[in-house]
């Protein structure tokens, strides 16, 4: 059995734009991963709604990347999917890019370490739209997160490079909802498991 660990925020959870639901098993990209891929494989979903990668999220633990991401490692994965990052840029944070760039490669060498015989890939968030800035998150966003998280894939691609992990752009392939600026339609969902599946597979 090969199992995948997916690590990442609410567009791995599979948050819902128009209703601030939750997807379903099989239009979540991590459920249809596991469909894809069949019961030899074991899909791991650990997404969480607001979870930053390397700031301290006053939600607590859970929702702050660098604290919960040890919990979830395990020397049997194959895979771990690391899908996180737009969060903190929200502005109460005030994160540069710069710490961004070494907070994800502080997780990856923490998956390295404790689980050194399984492959990475890495996923960089697709952009924020203008949407965000009208709708539910707008208290969170502002104009410079959108312009942030538009420079975030060479960022993840650079240190993709530099780690040896597989690296996948979201950004290329989907968009973010009109709805919310931040989360994803159901199709989306769809081309990102595909994308992964042809990856890992």
């Amino acid at each position: 059995m090969k199992k995948v660990l997916c690590f990442g925020d609410s567009n791995t959870y599979g948050y819902i734009p128009q209703t601030g639901q939750r997807y379903s098993k099989d239009e979540r990209w991590c459920g249809i991963l596991q469909s894809l891929l069949g019961n030899n494989w074991e899909i791991i979903e650990q997404g969480c709604n607001n979870r930053t990668a390397i700031k301290e999220n006053p939600m607590g633990k859970i929702y702050t990347g660098y604290k919960i991401l040890p919990e979830y490692l395990s020397n049997d994965l194959s895979w771990i999917i690391l899908s996180i990052g737009i969060n903190d840029l929200q502005t109460q944070y005030n994160t540069k890019l710069e710490d961004l760039y070494e907070g994800i490669k502080i997780l990856i060498d923490m998956a390295k370490i404790k689980c050194p015989n399984t492959k990475i890939l890495l996923l960089a968030p697709p952009r924020l739209n203008d949407g965000i800035l009208k709708g539910y998150f707008s208290t969170l966003y502002d104009q410079s997160a959108i312009e942030k998280s538009a420079k975030l894939p060479p960022i993840y691609k650079k240190i993709a490079l530099e780690t040896g992990c597989e690296f996948i752009n979201l950004d290329e392939i989907i968009k973010t909802s009109q709805k919310d600026g931040l989360h994803l339609e159901s199709i989306s969902h769809k081309i990102i498991a595909d994308t992964i599946f042809n990856v890992i597979n």
